[in-house]
């Protein structure tokens, strides 16, 4: 190797390692990255049963995350996503007629006016409340810290909105991107939700979700990247530590061996970190554990025929959050469809066997969906992820970690670190895409950059 290389070991082949490992690589660093799994991708990832492709969860995106779309598009995979050319999220219920939420072509805020005061689950007055609380909303700042000290919930009750509001608007947005209720979640990570998402540009919230395995789309197009950026991959290889080496550059332990490097990312959960560096390496690296974890549990049912022309809709008077047609994804043929019920902050579901799940869940989607009554099941599976992401409650902020470390040549990155951003894959590409600028030994842009402002790309994440 020459010497005037920079070396840079990237621990952790989820979304963060993957975006520090090319941005390192692109910017003319020398990288391997060490994955302790078999596969790539972290916590998006795919697998095959009976013949169909099932995710582990439903990862969606929208328009304003620009870092995921450009990371799609490093790793060619652009095209196995689908991006709403609008938004519209049909609102079903088992008691009455459907809603949606949907922008008209006028100038944000006021073009999700139309849809929200003809809003069938609300009142009119209650929906000139949402209307009132969102223009205050969209006064607020998320990068004030303060914000971070206040509940959602209380907020939103300080505005006048009755747990109807919350139920059927509030939380179709909240649950999904911060996964937590809007009860519980902190202010900031929700006023970024909806200042960013819903409340600045009329397209940022436009809806988008892979049309092909999740694996096909992050994963196994990642590792082919990294490879032909020059990039070593290894899967299989658990780190034990890293740690100052002799000779003046840092050492990571895997497998038995020492890898020595001029700089490393650790891209692994909050929750690991403490395993993997010495005392003192992170800030508040001993209070890491209190950002906690909340769970996203997925329903797949496989029907012996269509029972929904929808291709996803949110429900509001069910326990059903949210559902995905996953047919094309997942290989169905033969007139059958695969549908994808998606919870989260799914903690109440985690003790439930899949059976019970299945049944449970089987007889809430006929009480939305008339024809999925009289259908029948071919297949179903349960997914869980009982630490998907961590807990965005009050507090979270000043845990989460920035990414430069005070072990010198060290860098974070994660969904879980300081981004601004809650713990979707948006939040995880910044951050990595951070860490490997710096491993790389680059504080200023250069070369290919993901999420450049102003940048538009064909295709991030609620998760």
């Amino acid at each position: 190797m020459n010497d005037r290389l920079r070396r840079v070991v990237v621990v952790g082949g989820g979304l963060a390692g993957l975006a520090a490992g090319l941005e390192a690589a692109d910017r003319g660093a020398v990288v391997t990255l060490l994955e302790r799994r078999p596969r790539l991708g972290g916590a998006t990832w795919s697998f095959r049963r009976r013949g169909l492709w099932f995710d582990n969860g439903q990862h969606v995106f929208l328009r304003c995350c620009t870092a995921y779309r450009t990371f799609l598009d490093r790793i060619g995979s652009a095209e196995g996503v689908f991006l709403q050319p609008s938004l519209e999220i049909p609102v079903l219920t088992p008691d009455g007629p459907p809603g949606s939420i949907r922008r008209t072509p006028g100038p944000a805020p006021l073009h999700l006016a139309p849809s929200l005061l003809t809003y069938p689950h609300l009142s009119l007055h209650q929906r000139l409340k949402v209307l009132r609380a969102g223009m205050a909303l969209r006064r607020l700042d998320p990068a004030d810290a303060g914000l971070d000290s206040v509940a959602f919930g209380d907020w939103l009750a300080a505005q006048g909105q009755d747990a109807a509001a919350v139920e059927t608007f509030w939380n179709l947005v909240v649950l999904p991107t911060v996964n937590v209720s809007a009860a519980d979640a902190s202010l900031k990570l929700a006023a970024k939700v909806f200042v960013t998402g819903l409340l600045t540009r009329a397209a940022s919230a436009d809806v988008g979700w892979a049309t092909v395995p999740l694996s096909a789309l992050h994963g196994n197009p990642a590792r082919r990247a990294l490879e032909r950026a020059g990039a070593e991959v290894r899967v299989g290889a658990a780190v034990t530590g890293v740690r100052p080496g002799s000779s003046g550059r840092l050492v990571a332990h895997v497998n038995g061996h020492a890898i020595e490097a001029d700089s490393v990312v650790v891209a692994v959960p909050h929750d690991v970190v403490d395993s993997l560096l010495p005392p003192g390496s992170v800030r508040g690296q001993d209070r890491l554990l209190e950002l906690g974890t909340s769970p996203i549990v997925n329903v797949h049912l496989v029907y012996d025929r269509p029972v929904t022309d929808l291709a996803m809709f949110a429900a509001v008077g069910s326990d059903i959050q949210y559902v995905f047609d996953r047919s094309e994804a997942a290989g169905v043929q033969d007139g059958r469809q695969c549908l994808a019920i998606s919870l989260s902050a799914a903690r109440a579901w985690l003790g439930r066997s899949p059976s019970e799940l299945v049944e449970h869940f089987e007889a809430e989607l006929a009480r939305l969906l008339p024809a999925a009554s009289g259908a029948r099941l071919t297949d179903s599976i349960v997914t869980r992820e009982p630490a998907a992401t961590f807990y965005g409650a009050p507090g979270t902020d000043r845990l989460r970690a920035d990414t430069e470390c005070a072990l010198p040549g060290v860098y974070l990155a994660g969904a879980w670190c300081n981004t601004g951003w809650p713990a979707t894959m948006e939040g995880a590409i910044r951050s990595g895409t951070r860490a490997g600028m710096l491993a790389a030994g680059s504080r200023r842009g250069s070369g290919h950059r993901f999420g450049e402002p102003g940048r538009t790309s064909p295709a991030t994440v609620w998760s």
